[in-house]
């Protein structure tokens, strides 16, 4: 018979060995991304999003009579940034440490340096509807008529300014709109737009192709070597290209696409209508959990830590107003739209 005396100092051993290995390996606790709502029935709609880090990102959008809405997280707060213009802001895009751009409506594109936005000379008045660039002397500008109906217009930015892009296909003008720009290095970019529309810059020169079978294309991105770009009307349509032709990747089940984010060649998101939200893994696009909002999603952008962010907002109407800004990620950023 073991006597209770054994027994106490064997409790107390194993309670300290418990001890030992429980200090020396602490269990680790699991955190799982979740959307949070940053900013929701704003005054105008969130159009376009883009940012260098999680700890810098910009969102723009509609001008509701005191000048366009833009909105700076820093990090550790949301503030508006007054552009010192006026009309809809369609787009941003920048770079690490600045500049950041904006473009939107009568042709304005301003340049933000780190105090304030500095309206640019461009060569025209239609409504610059997407930006991207390799460096901040090499950018593309985009766009068309409000309501992207025609005059397709491509613009290039170098040390001179502004200027219409050399060789652009006049014929386009007449009947479509390019909605966006995207590319994978200064020779080698995609613009697309209405109608299908998809515009091939190699560097030197233009090559037109036609993807979308009629239907808008409204976003174009790149990662890991392939294009994505989305689109549609009563449904949505996604298109691929990994180098050669464009292939449609999506099954004809998905709602109409605003706007994509290829974070590597297999893997992305894209928005769209009434808060679509959209996953592309396993090499299949499917409908995800998106954030509580049955606003157009227009526009969707993932920082380097894999956090989502997304923009929207009431958009087939004038003013662009009821905007929305969410996040899906671990944290919750420490700030709203106000």
């Amino acid at each position: 018979m073991v006597s209770s005396v054994r027994v106490g100092r064997l409790l107390v051993v194993c309670c300290a060995l418990c001890a030992s290995a429980c200090s020396s390996t602490p269990k680790k606790e699991e955190t799982q991304a979740t959307w949070h709502v940053l900013g929701s029935e704003l005054d105008s709609a969130l159009i376009g999003v883009w940012g260098s880090s999680e700890h810098d990102v910009w969102a723009v959008g509609g001008d509701t009579g005191s000048g366009p809405l833009v909105v700076h997280w820093d990090g550790t707060s949301m503030q508006r940034v007054p552009t010192g213009t006026t009309g809809d802001l369609w787009w941003v895009f920048g770079f690490e440490g600045g500049p950041v751009f904006v473009g939107g409506a009568g042709g304005v594109i301003a340049r933000y340096d780190g105090s304030a936005f500095t309206p640019m000379p461009t060569p025209g008045t239609a409504t610059v509807f997407g930006l991207w660039g390799t460096a901040p002397d090499d950018m593309w500008a985009v766009g068309g008529t409000e309501g992207g109906a025609d005059g397709a217009f491509a613009w290039h930015l170098d040390a001179n300014g502004w200027a219409e892009a050399p060789g652009f296909p006049a014929d386009l003008a007449d009947h479509s709109a390019l909605w966006k720009v995207w590319g994978s290095a200064s020779d080698d970019a995609w613009l697309v737009g209405t109608a299908g529309v998809a515009l091939h810059w190699d560097g030197g020169s233009f090559e037109t192709d036609n993807v979308g079978g009629g239907e808008s294309l409204f976003t174009v991105h790149y990662a890991g070597g392939r294009y994505a770009a989305v689109g549609g009307g009563a449904s949505g349509l996604v298109f691929e290209n990994d180098g050669g032709a464009w292939q449609r990747s999506d099954d004809g089940s998905l709602p109409a696409l605003s706007g994509v984010h290829m974070t590597s060649a297999d893997h992305g998101y894209a928005v769209g209508r009434f808060g679509a939200f959209v996953e592309r893994s396993n090499g299949a696009w499917n409908v995800s959990t998106g954030p509580d909002t049955s606003e157009t999603l227009h526009a969707v952008w993932v920082d380097e830590n894999g956090g989502v962010w997304v923009v929207g907002g009431e958009l087939d109407v004038e003013p662009l107003t009821h905007g929305v800004f969410a996040y899906l990620g671990t944290h919750v950023p420490n700030g709203v739209v106000e």
